[in-house]
Protein backbone atom coordinates (compact mmCIF):
# COMPACT_ATOMS: atom_id res chain seq x y z
CA UNK A 1 0.00 0.00 0.00
CA UNK A 2 1.56 3.47 -1.38
CA UNK A 3 1.01 6.66 0.30
CA UNK A 4 -1.53 7.63 -1.55
CA UNK A 5 -3.65 4.55 -0.73
CA UNK A 6 -2.84 5.59 2.92
CA UNK A 7 -4.11 8.98 2.57
CA UNK A 8 -7.18 7.78 0.80
CA UNK A 9 -7.97 5.20 3.66
CA UNK A 10 -7.45 7.76 6.54
CA UNK A 11 -9.55 10.32 4.57
CA UNK A 12 -12.25 7.49 4.72
CA UNK A 13 -11.81 7.04 7.92
CA UNK A 14 -12.12 10.68 8.88
CA UNK A 15 -15.21 10.69 6.79
CA UNK A 16 -16.91 8.00 8.33
CA UNK A 17 -16.51 8.99 11.74
CA UNK A 18 -17.51 12.44 10.96
CA UNK A 19 -21.29 11.31 10.23
CA UNK A 20 -21.15 9.22 13.59
CA UNK A 21 -20.10 12.61 15.04
CA UNK A 22 -22.59 14.93 13.78
CA UNK A 23 -25.25 12.59 13.43
CA UNK A 24 -24.99 11.76 17.56
CA UNK A 25 -25.10 15.39 18.11
CA UNK A 26 -28.18 16.14 15.63
CA UNK A 27 -30.48 16.20 18.23
CA UNK A 28 -29.11 17.65 22.15
CA UNK A 29 -32.06 16.44 24.02
CA UNK A 30 -30.07 12.90 23.47
CA UNK A 31 -26.96 14.25 25.40
CA UNK A 32 -29.23 15.06 28.11
CA UNK A 33 -30.94 11.41 28.45
CA UNK A 34 -27.09 9.46 27.80
CA UNK A 35 -25.83 11.07 30.64
CA UNK A 36 -29.00 10.87 33.33
CA UNK A 37 -30.71 8.05 32.33
CA UNK A 38 -27.53 5.65 32.79
CA UNK A 39 -27.61 7.39 36.30
CA UNK A 40 -30.50 6.09 37.40
CA UNK A 41 -29.92 2.98 36.97
CA UNK A 42 -27.00 3.05 38.50
CA UNK A 43 -28.52 4.66 41.70
CA UNK A 44 -30.42 1.50 42.46
CA UNK A 45 -26.84 -0.27 42.82
CA UNK A 46 -25.51 2.83 44.99
CA UNK A 47 -28.36 2.81 47.21
CA UNK A 48 -28.09 -1.28 48.16
CA UNK A 49 -24.47 -0.98 48.85
CA UNK A 50 -25.20 2.17 51.06
CA UNK A 51 -27.93 -0.11 52.75
CA UNK A 52 -25.58 -2.64 53.39
CA UNK A 53 -22.68 -0.22 54.55
CA UNK A 54 -20.55 -1.04 51.99
CA UNK A 55 -16.94 0.78 51.44
CA UNK A 56 -16.87 4.27 49.82
CA UNK A 57 -14.76 2.22 46.54
CA UNK A 58 -17.31 0.01 45.95
CA UNK A 59 -19.83 2.95 45.31
CA UNK A 60 -17.13 4.36 43.08
CA UNK A 61 -16.71 1.40 41.25
CA UNK A 62 -20.84 0.93 40.14
CA UNK A 63 -20.89 5.18 39.25
CA UNK A 64 -17.54 4.24 36.73
CA UNK A 65 -18.85 0.88 35.72
CA UNK A 66 -22.55 2.45 35.01
CA UNK A 67 -20.51 4.82 32.75
CA UNK A 68 -18.75 2.35 30.97
CA UNK A 69 -21.00 0.24 29.69
CA UNK A 70 -22.30 3.00 27.36
CA UNK A 71 -19.36 1.66 25.53
CA UNK A 72 -20.05 -1.95 25.33
CA UNK A 73 -23.35 -1.38 24.38
CA UNK A 74 -21.96 1.08 21.87
CA UNK A 75 -20.12 -1.83 20.14
CA UNK A 76 -22.61 -4.35 20.07
CA UNK A 77 -25.54 -1.54 18.56
CA UNK A 78 -22.90 0.60 16.82
CA UNK A 79 -19.94 -1.69 15.58
CA UNK A 80 -20.83 -5.67 15.29
CA UNK A 81 -24.47 -4.82 14.32
CA UNK A 82 -23.30 -2.13 12.00
CA UNK A 83 -22.94 -3.57 8.45
CA UNK A 84 -26.61 -5.25 8.94
CA UNK A 85 -28.06 -2.05 8.91
CA UNK A 86 -25.95 -0.81 6.42
CA UNK A 87 -26.99 -3.61 4.12
CA UNK A 88 -30.63 -2.93 4.89
CA UNK A 89 -30.49 0.70 3.78
CA UNK A 90 -28.46 0.20 0.73
CA UNK A 91 -25.28 1.60 1.96
CA UNK A 92 -23.34 -1.45 1.80
CA UNK A 93 -22.94 -1.71 -1.94
CA UNK A 94 -21.45 2.08 -1.60
CA UNK A 95 -18.74 0.97 0.94
CA UNK A 96 -17.80 -2.06 -1.56
CA UNK A 97 -17.08 -0.49 -4.64
CA UNK A 98 -15.15 2.37 -3.16
CA UNK A 99 -11.51 2.04 -3.86
CA UNK A 100 -10.80 1.55 0.08
CA UNK A 101 -10.18 -1.08 2.52
CA UNK A 102 -13.30 -1.83 4.48
CA UNK A 103 -10.92 -1.84 7.62
CA UNK A 104 -11.05 2.24 7.21
CA UNK A 105 -14.72 2.37 7.65
CA UNK A 106 -14.81 0.10 10.44
CA UNK A 107 -12.02 2.14 12.11
CA UNK A 108 -14.31 5.30 11.32
CA UNK A 109 -17.07 4.08 12.71
CA UNK A 110 -14.78 3.58 16.02
CA UNK A 111 -13.40 6.73 16.06
CA UNK A 112 -16.52 8.33 15.91
CA UNK A 113 -18.48 5.84 18.20
CA UNK A 114 -15.38 6.63 20.85
CA UNK A 115 -15.25 10.00 20.78
CA UNK A 116 -19.55 10.81 21.32
CA UNK A 117 -20.02 7.76 23.93
CA UNK A 118 -16.79 8.98 26.07
CA UNK A 119 -18.31 12.24 26.35
CA UNK A 120 -21.57 11.01 27.41
CA UNK A 121 -19.90 8.30 29.78
CA UNK A 122 -17.76 10.82 30.59
CA UNK A 123 -20.54 13.24 31.98
CA UNK A 124 -21.93 10.07 33.88
CA UNK A 125 -19.24 9.61 35.47
CA UNK A 126 -19.18 13.05 36.83
CA UNK A 127 -22.42 13.60 37.22
CA UNK A 128 -22.97 10.21 39.32
CA UNK A 129 -19.97 10.91 41.28
CA UNK A 130 -20.79 14.44 42.38
CA UNK A 131 -24.49 13.37 43.26
CA UNK A 132 -23.54 10.67 45.07
CA UNK A 133 -20.54 11.83 46.49
CA UNK A 134 -17.83 9.50 45.68
CA UNK A 135 -14.23 11.26 45.26
CA UNK A 136 -12.06 9.72 43.54
CA UNK A 137 -7.99 9.79 43.15
CA UNK A 138 -6.38 9.13 40.37
CA UNK A 139 -2.73 7.72 40.95
CA UNK A 140 -1.58 8.06 37.20
CA UNK A 141 -3.24 10.62 34.39
CA UNK A 142 -0.94 8.73 32.64
CA UNK A 143 -1.48 5.20 32.99
CA UNK A 144 -5.03 6.00 33.36
CA UNK A 145 -5.12 7.75 29.55
CA UNK A 146 -3.18 4.24 28.40
CA UNK A 147 -5.46 1.67 30.14
CA UNK A 148 -8.11 3.41 28.26
CA UNK A 149 -6.85 3.44 24.82
CA UNK A 150 -5.72 0.20 25.40
CA UNK A 151 -9.18 -1.04 26.36
CA UNK A 152 -10.97 1.29 23.70
CA UNK A 153 -8.53 -0.34 20.72
CA UNK A 154 -8.97 -4.12 21.77
CA UNK A 155 -13.25 -3.61 22.91
CA UNK A 156 -13.77 -1.91 19.30
CA UNK A 157 -11.52 -4.74 17.54
CA UNK A 158 -13.25 -6.93 18.81
CA UNK A 159 -16.49 -5.16 17.62
CA UNK A 160 -14.43 -5.20 13.93
CA UNK A 161 -14.68 -8.56 14.27
CA UNK A 162 -17.98 -9.30 15.00
CA UNK A 163 -19.11 -6.73 12.29
CA UNK A 164 -17.68 -8.77 9.80
CA UNK A 165 -19.13 -11.79 11.21
CA UNK A 166 -22.51 -10.44 11.32
CA UNK A 167 -23.57 -9.12 8.24
CA UNK A 168 -24.23 -12.42 6.37
CA UNK A 169 -26.64 -13.36 8.93
CA UNK A 170 -29.34 -10.92 8.32
CA UNK A 171 -31.84 -10.68 11.26
CA UNK A 172 -29.65 -12.86 13.04
CA UNK A 173 -26.83 -9.95 14.24
CA UNK A 174 -30.38 -8.48 16.28
CA UNK A 175 -30.49 -11.44 18.00
CA UNK A 176 -27.03 -12.12 18.53
CA UNK A 177 -26.10 -8.79 19.86
CA UNK A 178 -29.44 -8.73 22.27
CA UNK A 179 -27.98 -12.38 23.14
CA UNK A 180 -24.63 -11.21 24.42
CA UNK A 181 -25.76 -7.84 25.97
CA UNK A 182 -26.92 -8.91 29.30
CA UNK A 183 -24.21 -11.72 30.38
CA UNK A 184 -21.10 -9.49 29.32
CA UNK A 185 -23.01 -6.84 31.60
CA UNK A 186 -22.62 -9.79 34.66
CA UNK A 187 -19.36 -11.17 33.39
CA UNK A 188 -17.50 -8.07 32.72
CA UNK A 189 -18.49 -6.69 36.51
CA UNK A 190 -20.15 -3.32 35.71
CA UNK A 191 -21.86 -3.24 39.07
CA UNK A 192 -19.15 -5.30 41.35
CA UNK A 193 -15.40 -6.70 40.78
CA UNK A 194 -14.79 -9.24 38.66
CA UNK A 195 -13.00 -11.07 41.02
CA UNK A 196 -16.45 -11.68 43.28
CA UNK A 197 -17.00 -14.10 40.59
CA UNK A 198 -13.94 -16.52 41.07
CA UNK A 199 -10.45 -16.97 39.64
CA UNK A 200 -11.87 -19.07 36.15
CA UNK A 201 -14.72 -17.21 35.97
CA UNK A 202 -12.84 -13.91 35.71
CA UNK A 203 -10.20 -15.55 33.60
CA UNK A 204 -12.81 -16.34 31.10
CA UNK A 205 -14.37 -13.09 31.33
CA UNK A 206 -10.93 -11.35 30.57
CA UNK A 207 -11.65 -12.34 27.12
CA UNK A 208 -13.81 -9.64 27.06
CA UNK A 209 -11.49 -6.68 26.76
CA UNK A 210 -13.80 -3.96 28.89
CA UNK A 211 -13.22 -6.38 31.70
CA UNK A 212 -9.80 -5.81 32.61
CA UNK A 213 -9.73 -2.36 31.42
CA UNK A 214 -12.55 -1.79 33.80
CA UNK A 215 -10.62 -3.19 36.76
CA UNK A 216 -7.38 -1.35 35.48
CA UNK A 217 -8.97 1.71 35.63
CA UNK A 218 -10.79 1.22 38.88
CA UNK A 219 -7.56 0.48 40.79
CA UNK A 220 -6.09 3.52 39.03
CA UNK A 221 -9.15 5.77 40.32
CA UNK A 222 -9.77 4.45 43.60
CA UNK A 223 -6.37 3.62 44.93
CA UNK A 224 -6.86 -0.31 46.00
CA UNK A 225 -5.65 -3.62 45.13
CA UNK A 226 -8.38 -5.12 47.84
CA UNK A 227 -11.23 -5.91 44.88
CA UNK A 228 -8.89 -6.12 41.84
CA UNK A 229 -8.25 -9.32 40.02
CA UNK A 230 -4.97 -8.83 38.24
CA UNK A 231 -1.91 -6.45 38.66
CA UNK A 232 -2.36 -3.32 36.36
CA UNK A 233 0.79 -4.32 34.35
CA UNK A 234 -0.40 -7.57 34.14
CA UNK A 235 -3.89 -6.37 32.59
CA UNK A 236 -2.40 -4.18 30.81
CA UNK A 237 0.09 -6.70 29.08
CA UNK A 238 -3.16 -8.24 28.35
CA UNK A 239 -4.89 -5.42 26.53
CA UNK A 240 -2.67 -4.77 24.57
CA UNK A 241 -2.21 -8.63 23.05
CA UNK A 242 -5.70 -8.21 22.88
CA UNK A 243 -5.69 -5.49 20.56
CA UNK A 244 -3.48 -7.38 18.31
CA UNK A 245 -5.31 -10.23 18.30
CA UNK A 246 -8.51 -8.72 17.65
CA UNK A 247 -7.72 -6.70 14.92
CA UNK A 248 -5.57 -9.06 12.51
CA UNK A 249 -8.90 -11.61 13.32
CA UNK A 250 -11.09 -8.91 12.39
CA UNK A 251 -9.18 -7.98 9.47
CA UNK A 252 -8.99 -11.71 8.41
CA UNK A 253 -12.79 -12.46 8.92
CA UNK A 254 -13.62 -9.31 7.00
CA UNK A 255 -11.79 -10.77 3.94
CA UNK A 256 -13.27 -14.34 4.35
CA UNK A 257 -16.52 -13.45 5.18
CA UNK A 258 -16.61 -10.82 1.88
CA UNK A 259 -15.31 -13.80 -0.59
CA UNK A 260 -17.57 -15.76 1.24
CA UNK A 261 -20.53 -13.54 0.55
CA UNK A 262 -19.62 -12.41 -2.72
CA UNK A 263 -19.56 -16.70 -3.52
CA UNK A 264 -23.12 -17.07 -2.61
CA UNK A 265 -24.28 -13.93 -3.36
CA UNK A 266 -25.48 -12.88 -0.16
CA UNK A 267 -23.52 -9.83 0.25
CA UNK A 268 -26.07 -7.55 -0.39
CA UNK A 269 -28.76 -9.15 -0.60
CA UNK A 270 -31.36 -8.40 1.58
CA UNK A 271 -32.71 -11.66 2.81
CA UNK A 272 -34.65 -12.01 5.77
Amino acid sequence: MNWQDLETNFRAALARAYVRVVGANRELSWILFDIFLPIISVAAYVYIYRSLNARQELIGYVILGGAMVAFWYNVLWSMASQFYWEKETGNLELFLVAPISRMSILAGMAIGGIYTTMIRAGAAFIVGSWIFAVPFHVSSWWLLILIFILTMTSLYGLGMMGSSLYFLYGREAWHTSSLFQEPVTLLSGFYFPVKSLGFYVSAFASLIPITLGLDGMRQIMYGTSFFSFLPLSAEMIILAVLSVFFIMLARRALNVMERLGRREGRLTLRWQ
